[in-house]
């Protein structure tokens, strides 16, 4: 019987998380720089001149060549101490989902469908993103072109609570969860469709083909679900979010607040391409990075099987 169609029971949550953990990092390290690229791209709000981005390599080139290579991986300190408890949560909590759906639908323990993956995934998503946005807040005020007000993610933090107090670290929690129940949900729903129609796995080089090719695919379709989101929640959080109130000159307020009248105020202003700003560095990381994910996840998960039947 080949390893990918071969049933087993889930390892426990513990486990997952920890795989899930190991394989976020791996992904972060790698691809990283493409997701400070994504969030410059979407905090553009229009042409700049000389100095606005006009693509993918021409803000690497501007922002290497202006501020230096290490800029490119300028509040990494943040995502690192966040992707751990992020992807964990990802997978882990899908496992989680995908055993209680299925337990719900009456299906044996390991087995899934096309429902129970896009249920599983939306639902590991919203749980994901309850976890992150405090790091993610911090993520976006350090990358902001502007963030030379911030010594660091420390620094971004106190400002934020003496500014809006704790619950200000939740700055832009339903735009988070818009982003990631949909990129979720896509991933994991096209995973379980692509690897029904791959060859049958054989060898650990078939599992590691098909990781990558399904995992990639359904990175890229996720992205296409949730960019809107993600460009409306890199605005909501971000420092050019706080505008002069047009009727009191003198009170500041926050022109991005909810999602739908966000993703409408940007396409009224910008046009339909701005709810896609970011697009090509985002497909460029959690494309490939969806692959990585998956090969990462699997290949730890394996280990933990093996070692748990020893």
């Amino acid at each position: 019987m080949s390893t990918e169609n071969k049933v087993r029971e889930p390892l426990p949550f513990g486990y997952q998380f920890l795989a899930g953990a190991i394989a976020g990092v791996s992904e972060l390290l790698v691809m990283y720089p493409l997701d400070v690229v994504k969030t410059r791209m979407q905090l553009q709000t229009s042409s700049l001149g000389p100095d606005s981005y006009r693509g993918l390599f021409d803000c690497l080139n501007k922002i290497v060549k202006k501020e230096g290579a290490k800029q490119l991986y300028k509040g990494i300190s943040s995502p690192i101490l966040m992707e751990a408890p992020k992807r964990a949560t990802k997978f882990a909590f899908n496992e989680k989902f995908q055993k209680w759906y299925g337990s719900m639908m009456g299906l044996a323990p390991g087995q899934v469908n096309q429902t129970i993956s896009l249920l599983s995934g939306a639902s590991a998503g919203i749980a994901e993103a309850c976890v992150i946005v405090p790091f993610e807040l911090v993520k976006v005020r350090l990358q902001d072109v502007t963030s030379r007000q911030f010594n660091g993610p420390i620094d971004v933090v106190k400002k934020i609570v003496k500014a809006d107090g704790v619950l200000g670290l939740y700055n832009g929690l339903e735009a988070t969860i818009w982003r990631h129940a949909l990129w979720n949900s896509g991933y994991f729903g096209v995973i379980f469709q692509v690897r029904s129609m791959l060859p049958t796995v054989n060898t650990r080089m078939d599992k590691i083909r098909n990781d990558l090719i399904a995992g990639t695919i359904g990175g890229t379709v996720g992205c296409i679900f949730n960019t809107p989101f993600d460009v409306v929640k890199s605005r909501i959080q971000s420092n050019g979010n706080y505008i002069t109130d047009p009727e009191n000159p003198l009170k500041v307020i926050r022109k991005y607040n909810w999602s739908v009248p966000a993703v409408k105020t940007i396409y009224k202003e910008e046009g339909f391409a701005a709810l896609y700003k970011g697009f090509i560095p985002k497909i460029a990381r959690l494309g490939p990075g969806g692959g990585i994910l998956l090969i990462v996840f699997g290949g730890v998960t394996e280990f933990f099987q093996q070692l748990r039947e020893a």
